[in-house]
């Protein structure tokens, strides 16, 4: 993993328990805190998923991409010689 991703995924984890804390140590009745934590967990969960989905098709498009340009260069080359 890389040292940027590392640091994005510490903070958004921080973010959440921080989150998570603030909440249990506010004022309001212990059901309702619960519902909000678990409400954001699942947001977040989300959000998650949805980058998680994008990097894997992003890392796909550029699998393809490579895959046809080392084609191509190779079609070049059996040209040249």
């Amino acid at each position: 993993m890389k040292t940027s991703t590392q640091v994005v995924l510490g903070l958004a984890i921080g973010v959440a328990a921080g989150a998570a804390i603030a909440m249990l140590l506010a004022p309001e009745q212990r059901r309702d805190i619960q519902n909000k934590i678990k409400d954001n967990a699942q947001d977040w969960l989300n959000q998650f998923s949805t980058l998680l989905n994008t990097g894997r098709d992003v890392a796909a498009q550029v699998k393809a991409k490579t895959q046809e340009e080392m084609q191509n260069l190779k079609f070049q080359l059996t040209q040249v010689h």
